[in-house]
């Protein structure tokens, strides 16, 4: 048996208890880890309170995770018991890495560079995969380009900064006007007080808009976007949205992320490098994990939540 954050029912925090859970064991294909540390995501907080993708409870939540390898199953050749390890689990149905053990597919890792450590690494894959498979693999953002970011402020914003200056690209993000400066520490170029300003009220045109709000924030974004721009939504858009693109001859898209290897790759590349880094507001031990949905479903935190396993 092994500890876990678990819930037997939808609900508030006041849903999630420390629980002893059968111990997973490495199938085909899969490696077994011992969690060091788990990011938190708004997605967590979301299927704790409804069922979104996941069937009902009993469950156990948490994607991302950073732990060491303990066990191999059959056919596992990229990685040996021992090795740090860091990845998102499959989403949406791999969920359970807010335990003191978790398995999942080899490809969903890569390995922890030696100069971050569990805490960052746990940061950084759902949000970070998230900001690379909008920005690079869907919009296909280049050296020069114009991107804006909204809620950059928050934990796929401020790392989409990050990834989009890297990519030499001008940046433009919207947070209320105390974040500014934690903005432009990251590279933002430009920054838009979504309290007292309005980011569709200019002359400026985007190639990219990363719209991490939906709703009618996506349908309001076609109008800053150059002809053949592109907008990615991480949320629903407006029943408008898809029309007001294509009259604005942009392509607007929905994007749900997905495990990537090469994504976490290019990911644990830039960690290395320095160039991308995880603003980590705050940690909680297991026992306390029903403290970080309290924090995080509040929808104000500056970049991630972490919860400590070992």
């Amino acid at each position: 048996m092994t500890r876990a954050l678990h819930q037997t029912e939808l609900g508030g925090p006041e849903v999630l208890h420390v629980a002893e859970v059968p111990r997973p064991v490495a199938g085909p294909g899969q490696i077994l880890v011992a969690v060091h540390a788990a990011g938190f995501n708004p997605t967590d907080f979301h299927h704790r309170a409804m069922s979104i993708f996941l069937p009902p409870p009993p469950l156990t939540l948490g994607w991302d995770v950073s732990g060491t390898v303990v066990e191999t199953g059959f056919g596992v050749t990229l990685f040996r018991p021992g090795d740090e390890v860091f990845g998102m689990l499959p989403y949406p149905h791999g969920a359970g890495s807010h335990a003191e053990y978790v398995t999942g597919p080899t490809r969903a890792f890569v390995a922890k560079p030696d100069g971050i450590d569990h805490v960052q690494a746990a940061a950084l894959p759902l949000a970070s995969l998230t900001a690379w498979q909008a920005l690079v693999d869907t919009a296909g953002l280049r050296a020069g380009q114009r991107v804006l970011i909204h809620a950059a402020a928050g934990g796929v914003g401020h790392l989409a900064v990050q990834i989009a200056k890297d990519r030499g690209a001008h940046v433009t993000g919207t947070a209320s006007a105390p974040k500014h400066d934690f903005l432009r520490e990251l590279g933002a170029d430009a920054c838009i007080d979504y309290r007292s300003e309005d980011f569709a009220d200019t002359e400026e045109r985007y190639d990219v808009v990363l719209d991490t709000l939906g709703g009618q924030t996506a349908t309001r974004s076609v109008s800053v976007l150059r002809p053949g721009g592109v907008l990615v939504s991480l949320l629903p858009v407006a029943e408008d949205t898809p029309a007001a693109a294509e009259k604005a001859q942009v392509r607007a898209v929905n994007l749900l992320v997905e495990h990537d290897q090469a994504g976490m790759r290019a990911i644990a590349e830039l960690a290395d490098r320095g160039k991308l880094r995880a603003h980590v507001s705050g940690t909680f031990p297991l026992a306390e994990g029903a403290q970080a949905h309290v924090l995080g479903q509040t929808g104000r935190t500056t970049g991630k939540l972490v919860i400590t396993v070992r």
